[in-house]
């Protein structure tokens, strides 16, 4: 990647012109380069096992051509259409590109709404009677006593004298009619039945039923049930308006009846949004609005640049997006050397000149890619997601989740995830390869650093969708693995050592291990200017005469006594109660092996990749020998897992987002490690943990563990004994239950008795009456049954927490939907 202008302005650079440059020069010496051309491969298989379709292409690509150099112009553009769809803010785990809410829950359902309404409304009918014949007592007392006494005759009955108390009648019974009205409509619920029965089948649903509620309300004016006309017309002097004068009174009164109407209804029909979806396409009424093309806010123009002053390089990548030649990886990747360019003005040159002489293809990655290979998930790079599932409409989850697609991005992935399930539920295919996928995609765009630790063999996406494939085992292997994760302090390199050989076994001290190869370490590399390769090593740890005296010798003739001093201490430790030298020694021989023959070379002669390459938008697969190896894949494993959490956490620049993906975790967690997990979502990093069974773990760490991930995943098929700690995890929740008691009714009287009888004749029943208790209690949000009985294959249960401490509770997904 182009560091000038990808990494905010914390790269390091002589001459600002490197957004033009060639990937080998651009990215300097200390970027890794991609593996090289590879022997050709049959046809690869269009879409991964276990994952749904893949999109035909990418955003802005047209469908049969590459989204890279050369893209055709595609019909209609879909690129342009995809960058105008609105993205609302949501909580973690929305699928956010064009996510519209979803309507709330009906308060009850169709057949109590039904009652409530009629119910609610033959009661408003009789008592708005009651209140027009004035039986109701004491309505009418507001009336008498904000009127002068003089407009009324009588005593228990008043009646009016003149115009004025019957003007005051009919307002007096408008007013009262709508107070009515509203009151009952408050208490039966009729906008929300409304909604829920009438509205919610669609917004011509919703107009014409506002059209009816209008047009009923104009037959209850022009019968004068409603009293409005002799109210507004009873009162007027027609004697002195005649001809156009009178004409045009009544009109206005008409007017003024029939007006204030129009909006009440025209709002509740939603007649102007229907009329706007007549003129523009239609769009769900919750959904935030979308960018006005050529407008101020248009993202496909550039809005930044021309604000910044450089309507040129706007113009120049508008109209490339324009013509198709600009894809998803295009746009963020430039929308991050932008960024880098705010941080460091000294870098606009650079940035106009790549820009102007490059186009879409500008600030490109070292390796020149602009996009995977092929795509087995659906992707959002604006916002750095990648879409897993939808949210199954189930009891589990929540209203508002339900039917909602579910995504994961970088804000919650740097909590670290741990995916728990058995072989062939979906953890590879259906969650690591998306991600992956995502995250390579992102590094692409110089966002983000992907390592991914497998299994040879592992479907997690084809080598050239990698810059470095590191076959450990592979004489073919064209990268070698850095042993050391590229310390040069002995005391660290013998940390991650002693971590990845002992970590593992009860009752053996890593801080001693770690003494004992800092004190063989430091001395060989004052020595001879480096670290040992296995073989030496493996020596050293046994003790072997030749070795030592051969180390000692050369550290005589050098006179360094600080580390003669290092040397005899462990000379005197070797042999006595509770040495880790021969345990160490163990360790080493499972990587001293032929097929390991010219693997972690530390003489300069090959090629290692170190994990200290992070701060670079690398992509890196290692692919460990699990079958022939089985035990020193584990330690190779858990050693990648140190050196990562060591260089994720020692970044001087963590702009970029650091991942590893560990297909397999078994038996590589230690207490140290599950404490760098912890602290990895305060450095930019996060890592995928895949499991078969926590049973892999030993049971005292299990619980920091699960402590220590943010978000956590259980596959359909896990056990009981697996979904008991899922369950201890994600706690409990409080719900309404409804115990229903039945008690059986005894009559006292004979002919009741004699009732109860037949009808327990008849029905088989005893007469009983229930008993309903309502009450909150704590429930397991989900139960280890549940979890090992319920969940359906190709869903998993998946809880979420940001690294802004938003939490998601536990959701059951469908995947690939």
């Amino acid at each position: 990647m182009d560091t000038d202008g990808m990494n905010g302005g914390h790269g390091r650079s002589q001459d600002h012109g490197g957004h033009g440059a060639p990937p080998e020069t651009a990215a300097g010496p200390h970027v890794p380069h991609p593996a090289g051309p590879l022997p050709s491969l049959p046809p690869r298989p269009t879409r991964a096992p276990l994952l749904p379709p893949p999109p035909a292409h990418a955003p802005g690509a047209a469908p049969g051509t590459p989204a890279a150099d050369g893209i055709a112009g595609p019909v209609g553009n879909p690129f342009t259409t995809w960058l105008r769809t609105p993205r609302p803010e949501t909580e973690p785990g929305y699928w956010r590109l064009g996510h519209t809410p979803v309507a709330p829950k009906a308060a009850g359902t169709v057949r109590s709404q039904l009652v409530r309404v009629v119910v609610s409304f033959l009661v408003f009918f009789v008592c708005w009677q009651a209140f027009r014949e004035g039986k109701l007592p004491f309505l009418g007392a507001p009336l008498y006593y904000f009127t002068p006494d003089s407009w009324w005759e009588g005593a228990a009955v008043k009646t009016a004298i003149d115009h004025r108390g019957l003007a005051a009648v009919e307002f007096y019974e408008l007013l009262g009619t709508v107070g009515l009205f509203l009151g009952f409509a408050k208490l039966g619920g009729w906008r929300a039945a409304f909604d829920d029965l009438i509205a919610a089948r669609g917004p011509w649903y919703r107009a014409a039923g506002a059209a009816a509620a209008a047009f009923v309300t104009f037959l209850l004016i022009q019968n004068q049930v409603l009293t409005v006309y002799p109210l507004a017309f009873g009162h007027l002097p027609y004697t002195e308006l005649t001809g156009l004068a009178g004409a045009l009174v009544i009109y206005l009164v008409y007017t003024l009846i029939y007006l204030p109407l129009v909006p009440v209804f025209a709002r509740l029909g939603g007649w102007t949004s229907l009329l706007a979806t007549l003129r523009t396409p239609a769009r769900p009424a919750d959904a935030p609005p979308s960018p006005i093309e050529g407008g101020p806010d248009d993202p496909v123009a550039w809005p930044q640049l021309r604000a910044a002053g450089m309507a040129e390089s706007a113009e120049r990548l508008a109209s490339e997006a324009a013509a198709g030649r600009m894809n998803d990886v295009d746009h963020v990747r430039i929308r991050r050397a932008w960024d880098s360019v705010l941080v460091d003005p000294l870098r606009r040159t650079a940035f106009a000149k790549a820009v102007r002489d490059q186009g879409a293809a500008a600030c490109g990655h070292p390796s020149g890619a602009r996009d995977l290979p092929a795509r087995a998930a659906r992707h959002d790079l604006v916002v750095a997601q990648v879409r897993l599932g939808s949210v199954t409409d189930a009891e589990p989850n929540p209203h508002e989740r339900r039917g909602t697609g579910f995504a994961l991005d970088p804000g919650v992935l740097g909590t670290s995830m741990l995916a728990v399930g058995p072989s062939g539920a979906g953890k590879t295919g259906r969650l690591a390869r998306p991600v992956v996928e995502s995250l390579m995609l992102q590094a692409l765009a110089g966002e983000a650093a992907v390592i991914v630790v497998a299994a040879a063999g592992t479907h997690l996406g084809p080598d050239d969708a990698y810059d470095i494939v590191v076959r450990l085992g592979d004489p073919s292997s064209v990268h070698d693995l850095d042993l050391y994760g590229g310390a040069t302090d002995p005391d660290e390199a013998a940390s991650l050592l002693a971590e990845a050989f002992v970590g593992d076994i009860p009752g053996i001290d890593v801080r001693r291990s770690a003494t004992a190869l800092a004190q063989l370490l430091g001395p060989f590399r004052v020595t001879y200017g480096r670290f040992p390769t296995v073989p030496e090593l493996r020596e050293l740890l046994e003790g072997l005469p030749s070795a030592l005296g051969a180390l000692r010798q050369a550290l005589e003739s050098a006179d360094h006594q600080t580390m003669l001093r290092e040397l005899d201490a462990r000379i005197r430790q070797s042999g006595v109660q509770g040495d880790p030298g021969p345990v160490l020694a163990d360790r080493v021989a499972l990587l001293d092996r032929p097929a390991f023959q010219g693997f972690f070379d530390t003489t300069g002669s090959g090629r290692p990749f170190s994990l200290r390459a992070l701060e670079h938008p690398i992509r890196v697969r290692v692919d460990l020998p699990e079958r022939a190896h089985a035990d020193a894949s584990r330690l190779l494993a858990r050693l990648l897992l140190a050196q990562f959490n060591g260089s994720a956490a020692a970044r001087g620049d963590r702009s970029l987002f650091a991942f590893l993906a560990l297909d397999d975790a078994s038996h590589t967690l230690t207490p140290e490690t599950v404490r760098g997990v912890q602290r990895l979502r305060s450095a930019n990093a996060g890592v995928l943990l895949s499991l078969r069974t926590l049973d892999d773990v030993p049971e005292s760490l299990r619980t920091p563990l699960l402590g220590s991930v943010g978000c956590r995943v259980a596959f359909s098929g896990v056990t009981t004994w697996d979904g008991k700690w899922f369950a201890d995890a994600w706690g409990t929740e409080l719900v309404e239950t409804r115990d229903v008691t039945s008690r059986t009714v005894y009559a006292d009287q004979p002919m009741t008795r004699f009732i109860h009888s037949v009808r327990k004749l008849i029905t088989g029943k005893a007469v009983t009456t229930d008993a309903v208790t309502v009450r909150q209690v704590e429930r397991e949000r989900w139960s280890a049954s549940a979890l090992a009985n319920t969940v359906p294959p190709g869903h998993a249960v998946l809880s979420l927490t940001s690294v802004r401490g938003e939490r998601v509770a536990p959701l059951l997904v469908r995947f690939g939907e």
